[in-house]
């Protein structure tokens, strides 16, 4: 049973405002009137929650029904609803925050060219239908049209740059500003939720205008360094290192990313909670005996800081790394450790600082494959404790509730279901964690005993065909293909069953319990 705080109360109001309300106005499904009566509604309660306490009647003697025993002392519905009411706010605040629309200043039909500095790092892509290889976002600061005209732009565009480009473009890095010139081109209407009024745009040529600041330059020195070592070696292995360490997909094996696409276990090729948390076992096992507690994980902090900088703005990373450093908070004794709150809690930061990762698709699977894994693995667990052995009821339990939980935006998003990959899963990700932590220690001894690293080289390439051909097995397995409402429906229908099943679990042990 999902224990009631403020905090979740707070970030289920700024779901709702956020992902629901504030859609709608955008939309033009309802105008502004409409989303102020809405979000005043916890605010009428509230009212009448303070009138209702302020009543003597209510300090008499308590009852027995629970749903009385609210009304009988309202001060924590109160608490609730002020945090429901500031988590509206919070959610219709990033809305408004978000910047996906372009302004280029000039008429979009004679645009030809324009220029701005590149907020991520442009990565090759393997297929590309606007005719380029490497792909970046633009912050947009200039538009030029016909005959030369130049005007101010704002917003970001994503940009698709031809092949000769990629290389020139990954040296330079992130924070570079750029002039390109091709053509725009609009959005095709129904591509995202999100999509208001996004443009992409296809270069033809490129010219860097200004380079980047010497910070963001020796960030890409290092992202070029570390490419560099990797891909000497020359092994397929090394691809799959460079996208479980670094978040780095270009060299990584088209074929080998498709199968583990089939078998319904892709998020282990992108760069999350797991993979952090495994960085995160690493210090602790090395500076925790040495250090202690606090300050291993006041060290942890700064090691994930910078690992995050180097990696770049990953929505699903960025979610890990902020509940670690609300961890550490909680280590140093001024928050309470429930890790449920501290999803919550990353869930309103990240939608403040970064509201337009809100809308992007590895954000959402983020935050509700592990809301799932908490709240309805948890709940697995419990009711079938003792039933089957520990050493596979967790892994399984998690699995299972990460799948339900996110089953219905994959079958809205993708064209079906991979429910193999709650039983591939299984293999994968123990596998994929001792690839990790051997690609590590091989990038250690590359630097130290060039000789030693070739024989683990030999070990990873190993292991990286075993997970192809686990993976190839599972991607046998065809998918499922369903209408997404009734697999949204189907997904509440059986959350709330095994919600309703733990609690009647955990009722019938509390009353057994002093028979004991």
């Amino acid at each position: 049973m999902v224990h009631i705080n403020p905090i979740l109360c707070a970030a289920c109001g700024a779901i709702l405002s956020y992902y629901c309300l504030f859609p709608l106005f955008r939309s033009g499904a309802i105008n502004i009137d409409g989303l102020l009566v809405l979000s005043f509604i916890p605010v009428a309660f509230l009212c009448l929650l303070r009138v209702l306490d302020s009543l003597p009647f209510l300090g008499g003697e308590k009852p027995e029904n629970r749903l009385l025993r609210l009304l009988w002392k309202p001060r924590l519905l109160i608490l609730w609803t002020t945090a429901f009411s500031a988590g509206l706010a919070i959610g219709i605040a990033a809305g408004v925050k978000i910047t996906n629309t372009a302004y280029f200043g000039i008429p979009e039909d004679t645009i030809r060219g324009i220029s701005g500095i590149l907020l991520d790092d442009p990565r090759v892509i393997s297929n590309s239908k606007a005719d380029g290889r490497a792909m970046s976002t633009l912050s947009l600061k200039m538009s030029m049209g016909n005959s030369g005209v130049r005007a101010t732009a704002s917003g970001q565009i994503t940009v698709f740059f031809p092949e000769e480009n990629a290389d020139r473009l990954k040296e330079f890095g992130r924070g570079t500003e750029i002039f390109a010139e091709g053509d725009l081109r609009a959005a095709r209407s129904g591509s995202g939720f999100n999509n208001f009024g996004n443009y992409t745009f296809t270069a033809q040529a490129l010219h860097i205008t200004k380079a980047a600041s010497s910070l963001e330059r020796f960030r890409t020195g290092i992202r070029f360094g570390l490419t560099n070592r990797f891909t000497v070696s020359h092994g397929a292995w090394a691809g799959l290192a460079l996208a479980l360490l670094l978040g780095i997909r270009d060299n990584l094996d088209t074929g080998f990313a498709a199968l583990y696409r089939n078998a319904g276990c892709s998020y282990i090729l992108a760069l999350s909670g797991m993979h952090l948390a495994i960085i995160v076992s690493l210090i602790s096992f090395f500076l925790k005996k040495p250090l202690g507690l606090r300050p291993a994980a006041i060290t942890g902090a700064v090691i994930i800081i910078a690992y995050c900088f180097i990696v770049g703005p990953l929505p699903s990373l960025n979610r890990a790394a902020l509940m670690y450093l609300i961890g550490v908070v909680s280590v140093l004794g001024m928050l309470k450790r429930d890790i449920l709150s501290l999803l919550c809690m990353a869930f309103l930061i990240q939608i403040v600082v970064t509201p337009s990762s809100g809308v992007t698709l590895s954000f959402i699977l983020s935050y509700l494959a592990l809301a799932g894994i908490l709240v309805i693995g948890k709940a697995i667990n419990g009711a079938f404790m003792g039933k089957i052995p520990a050493l596979l009821l967790q892994p399984l339990s998690a699995s299972l509730g990460a799948f339900i939980a996110t089953a219905g935006v994959s079958a809205w998003f993708f064209t079906d279901l991979r429910p193999v990959g709650i039983l591939a899963g299984l293999a994968l990700a123990p596998l994929a964690t001792v690839f990790m932590v051997l690609s590590i220690a091989w990038l250690g001894l590359d630097f130290i005993f060039p000789v030693l690293s070739f024989l683990l080289g030999n070990i990873l390439s190993l292991l990286y065909r075993l997970m192809e051909k686990i993976a190839a097995l599972a991607a046998i397995v065809p998918g499922i293909r369903a209408n997404p409402f009734l697999v949204i429906i189907l997904s509440l229908l059986i959350t709330v069953t095994i919600l309703w099943l733990d609690m009647n679990r955990r009722n019938i042990a509390g009353r057994l319990e002093p028979f004991a």
